[in-house]
């Protein structure tokens, strides 16, 4: 559902970017006017290829940083939380304080109290293993960006020796090397490059900031997993 709602999100974009396109014509404006039109003056069987994958691309980056938002937890209050439940010696409490708390750092902290009773080697091993199936969720369709960040400009480039190999081809069939032979050609060419490695830069921007916003999830699951063992060892839960 939320790829759908993201994929929605980058068509609106695209639609309010032609919008723009159109206000900047009657204002004199020619930035992204520009920009389209030399997209279009492209080799459109390349650049559309690139174009669908930014739009995939940039699909999975939105609905990642959308999970991703949701999934952030206010750890210290969740502790609290808990400290308070368990220091009342009410575990089932501490549980439903998790259950009721959304994000991957409230789940692994129900797996370790929920283990409580087969000790601390118990908990810990708990939460290293929910740990690593929550990292693979947080993780979902980080390949698919990465695909996309390579192709893009994988396909620009297979455009523009394709477009070279083109205008080699009018020199040979005109049999002149006249710039305004090759000179149209050699311009598509290497248009696809420019809009491939674009599209890859885009991307690649997208990708550092998931990436990073995921460090940032993993070492509070880390921080609160430590804090959990020594709050409940601090009241007494493991008998």
């Amino acid at each position: 559902m939320r790829k759908l709602l993201a994929l929605l999100l980058v068509f609106g974009i695209v639609a309010a970017f032609g919008s723009v396109d159109v206000m900047a014509q009657g204002d004199g404006a020619t930035g992204f006017q520009v920009l389209k039109e030399k997209f279009i003056e492209g080799d459109w069987r390349f650049m559309s290829l690139v174009l669908i994958c930014l739009i995939l691309g940039l699909a999975f980056c939105i609905e990642r940083i959308i999970t991703l938002n949701l999934a952030t937890t206010n750890t210290d209050k969740l502790m609290s939380k808990i400290d308070e439940r368990l220091s009342q010696g009410d575990v089932e409490g501490a549980m439903e304080v998790c259950k009721s708390t959304p994000g991957p750092t409230a789940s692994v902290l129900y797996e370790g109290i929920r283990n409580a009773h087969n000790g601390p080697e118990a908990v810990e091993k708990a939460i290293t293993s929910y740990g690593s199936v929550q990292m693979g969720l947080l993780e979902k369709g980080l390949v698919w960006i990465s695909l996309f960040i390579a192709i893009a400009p994988m396909l620009g480039f297979m455009g523009t020796v394709i477009g070279m190999i083109q205008a080699f081809d009018r020199i040979e069939a005109v049999g002149d090397l006249s710039p305004s032979v090759v000179a149209g050609g050699i311009k598509v060419a290497l248009l696809t490059t420019v809009f491939g490695l674009i599209v890859a830069i885009i991307l690649q921007i997208f990708y550092n900031y998931i990436v990073s916003k995921i460090d940032g999830i993993v070492n509070k699951m880390e921080d609160a997993s430590v804090g959990l063992v020594d709050v409940m060892a601090r009241n007494n839960v493991f008998k």
